[in-house]
């Protein structure tokens, strides 16, 4: 058995990118793991949010959570800032962290250029390494499943936890980073040469995992494709019809090969009719089970026994690391 950790921004609904890249995931999981789902809401405030729609979406994200099967008996759902070991031990491993290589994280830099320059953003953009650092060495991580773009962090944080048990004790887990390797890299149907996003301009690049039906069919009905009408996965020369077809296979089931061979000499249009009935099939359960818990007090009840286990856990291994450093007294014993 090993202990995965996950957390996810509340920036936004979920797309179904997320659902198959991370969360369908998860739920395998979380069978045979001790595994931390974490809503990491901290990180959410990098950027400015309005405070009423970061609550909204911080609960909307944990229904979604469990509408999706993560089952609170077997792991642990909590809310990032309910469990104040997570900035504590932040700020304890931004004290070993370099400039250097928090300017050289590629998120950082792409953020920074679109915000004309370091001097227009938060220094928490620059900083927030170090506390997803801590969100996973708190709970003795041994895995993380991550998608491609959070490779560079897990790289940080594994340097981190390194450099912290040489210089003071032995007291983080390493994790290993373990990317998926079906569905792990869902595209805009807008831009398919660029990952699906929530926090995406454009609503048509992103399909929401509470978009109703009609708004599903009409986004892949509009996707980019390309004009030769060849339903093949070819991801340099065919990046929109190959991220359709890894939707499709994602969601029915069916090898990506098959559905070549389902759809050889048929039209796009029929096919991306097939892809949209296969996407509201597995939401359309999923979507039920979330409108029955939005508003109830199980949830919260939920996410309260989640806070308190994990702070039972984080703070074990918080204690450890500040006696480490030198933190705080010893208090002698009388």
């Amino acid at each position: 058995m090993h202990t995965i950790f996950s957390g996810i921004q509340p920036s936004g609904t979920l797309t179904i990118g997320n659902y198959l890249g991370a969360i369908q995931h998860f739920i395998e999981l979380q069978k045979e793991n001790d595994c931390y789902f974490c809503i990491v809401d901290e990180h959410a405030i990098t950027v400015p949010q309005d405070r009423l729609k970061l609550r909204n979406n911080i609960r909307s994200l944990a229904a979604l959570y469990l509408a999706s099967g993560i089952n609170p008996e077997k792991s642990t759902l909590f809310i990032q800032s309910e469990v104040p070991a997570h900035t504590q031990l932040g700020w304890m491993l931004q004290s070993i962290s370099y400039i250097g290589e928090l300017e050289r994280m590629t998120q950082f830099k792409d953020k920074a250029a679109k915000s004309a320059g370091k001097e227009a953003v938060s220094s928490a953009l620059l900083t927030y390494p170090p506390l997803m650092a801590s969100d996973i060495l708190l709970y003795k991580t041994d895995v993380v499943p991550v998608g491609e773009d959070q490779k560079q962090h897990l790289e940080l944080t594994r340097n981190l936890a390194e450099r912290f048990n040489n210089k003071f004790n032995d007291i983080f887990t390493i994790p290993e980073v373990r990317i998926p390797e079906v569905g792990a890299r869902i595209m805009s149907l807008q831009d398919p040469t660029k990952k699906m996003s929530k926090s995406d301009e454009n609503e048509k690049a992103f399909i929401s995992m509470l978009d109703e039906p009609k708004k599903i069919e009409k986004k892949i009905k509009s996707a980019v494709t390309d004009s030769d009408g060849i339903v093949t996965f070819d991801a340099e020369n065919k990046p929109g019809i190959s991220n359709l077809l890894t939707i499709h296979s994602s969601c029915s089931g069916e090898s990506i090969e098959n559905l070549e061979t389902a759809f050889a000499g048929k039209g796009y249009g029929e096919f991306k009719q097939a892809t949209a009935k296969a996407v509201i099939d597995i939401l359309k359960p999923i979507q039920e089970r979330y409108n029955e818990l939005i508003n109830s007090e199980k949830l919260d009840e939920i996410l309260d026994k989640g806070a308190d286990n994990a702070s039972f856990e984080a703070n074990k291994v918080l204690k450890k690391a500040k006696k480490a450093m030198g933190l705080g007294r010893v208090k002698k014993k009388r």
